[in-house]
């Protein structure tokens, strides 16, 4: 197994430096600075991979292993293979990114939000700071600050009261914190957060897209893309849904094991792949993590590795460190490692430390939510002290 490490850029807060140091060695990025929807271009990635690739005489060499991601535009959700010109111009990046021989491209299908927190900076009892998304909390935003036409549908009665009582005790500073980490893109992104009205614009556009219509636009999204990537040597990895569970009414459709069976037996590509995420799956006290990654062991090119504590009924969570919470970590890892030894020294699976604590040095700095340095660092050191323990210590 290869250790990866996600990388935002020149201008991020980690530098390629940090990244050395850490003893991760190949680079999981992105064009973030590319509007989403406009083609990438050969030349483009091929200057990020030689900035990330060209190495100084006395440093360690990294290479560019992991796309995360080539987001997919709004229209391919909405409209499936109807928004042509959207999936062409993903080909076209996807083939930019192959021409570079960067060998794996992760994505997700999420509608209009994708990871959803609560709170970026919640205190643990080591007082280092976790994300963690709280239900009620949320509940409060959906219905009281988003007003959501439709929203006490989806809440019970006693739902509904107790995100009264939360809304109710919110400060004006909370109301506009909590609305900028739901309305926030994803963390590189160039995407400003929406505004209330455009957020609700959003979901409106979604009116009549259920799971089953939504999971068949996903399907004829790799109809026509998986070709290419399969010519090309290049596998797609589908992150799941997080948290995996609907959110404003919003279908998800990676979300458990069979979610991603359906895709897989709609579309049997070798080049259709799982990007396998602990973190997300693992919120889902029903999805089996070790069975997952048996039953699918040989779609997982790409691992996303991370934990979390389920909270009360388990509709509230928070980001535990890497070998706390409900993930049995040397569980998955044996099955991982089982994989990687099928496979030899062809294909073998990138793993990186996900998300991470706001910790020591970090919590007087500016950091990405949720990819501090020393946090993922820690957990990259004691992913790698369990693959030791079994034997097969990472490239």
């Amino acid at each position: 197994m290869r250790q990866g490490w996600r990388w935002f850029g020149p201008e991020a807060p980690v530098t390629l430096d940090d990244v050395r140091q850490t003893g991760a060695t190949n680079i999981v990025s992105s064009l973030h600075q590319m509007p989403i929807g406009r083609a990438w271009t050969e030349k483009e990635v091929r200057d990020r991979q030689s900035l990330i690739e060209t190495t100084p005489g006395d440093r360690s060499p990294l290479v560019w292993s992991v796309v995360e991601s080539i987001p997919i535009p709004d229209a391919v959700k909405r409209k499936g293979g109807e928004a042509k010109a959207e999936i062409e111009a993903w080909v076209a990046s996807l083939e930019a990114v192959a021409a570079c021989g960067i060998p794996i491209v992760c994505y997700n299908f999420m509608p209009v939000v994708d990871w959803t927190r609560t709170e970026l900076d919640f205190v643990t009892p080591t007082g280092a700071t976790a994300m963690r998304f709280d239900h009620e909390r949320f509940a409060a935003f959906d219905l009281f600050i988003l007003e959501r036409p439709d929203a006490a549908q989806h809440y019970s009665a006693e739902d509904r009261e107790r995100a009264r009582i939360v809304f109710e005790a919110m400060t004006d500073d909370e109301v506009a914190d909590i609305t900028r980490i739901i309305t926030s893109a994803l963390p590189g992104s160039t995407t400003e957060p929406l505004t209330i009205p455009a957020f609700r614009d959003k979901l409106v556009a979604y009116s009549g897209i259920d799971a089953a219509k939504l999971r068949q636009h996903l399907i004829e999204f790799l109809e026509a893309v998986t070709p290419a990537a399969e010519a090309r040597g290049v596998k797609l990895t589908l992150h799941p849904d997080d948290p995996p569970r609907s959110l404003f009414g919003l279908p998800r459709i990676a979300s458990t094991a069979e979610d991603y069976a359906a895709l897989f037996d709609a579309v049997p590509s070798a080049a259709n792949g799982m990007c396998y995420c602990t973190g997300s799956l693992g919120v889902r006290a029903e999805n089996d993590l070790p069975a997952i990654a048996r039953r699918f062991a040989s779609r997982i090119h790409f691992a996303h590795l991370r934990a979390t504590t389920r909270e009360g009924d388990g509709r509230t969570f928070h980001e535990s460190a890497h070998l706390e919470g409900d993930v049995d970590m040397v569980a998955v890892l044996r099955e991982l490692v089982s994989e990687d030894r099928r496979r030899g020294t062809q294909d073998t699976i990138v793993f990186r430390s996900d998300h991470g604590h706001r910790m020591l040095d970090d919590l007087d700095k500016v950091v990405t939510p949720g990819y501090p340095a020393i946090g993922r660092m820690r957990g990259l050191a004691e992913l790698r002290g369990i693959l030791h323990a079994l034997g097969a210590p990472p490239n």
